[in-house]
């Protein structure tokens, strides 16, 4: 990430990779949980997410539900929140 890149550049820039993922799944898993959360987030949390946008979706997914184990440097509250998923509202 450029140091150049103010917060709310990176911010931004991090919703719309978490809305842009390629499956409607992984955009309510992702983007889902961005919109639920980020508005809390300082850099540390920015950072974890955007780390998390580099994975792929597939593991992540089975991160969030469960089906996987979190690898060490993505446990923590963060993941927690997102194996939650009471973030999620799926437009009807």
């Amino acid at each position: 990430m450029p140091e150049s890149l103010t917060f709310e550049a990176r911010l931004a820039r991090a919703k719309f990779r978490a809305w842009h993922r390629g499956t409607r799944e992984a955009d309510y898993i992702f983007g889902g949980f961005f919109d639920r959360y980020s508005a809390d987030w300082e850099g540390e949390q920015l950072a974890w997410f955007e780390r998390l946008l580099d994975e792929e979706d597939v593991d992540v997914m089975a991160w969030a539900m469960k089906t996987a184990p979190v690898p060490p440097h993505f446990q923590g509250p963060m993941i927690e929140a997102m194996q939650r998923l009471d973030y999620v509202d799926i437009p009807r």
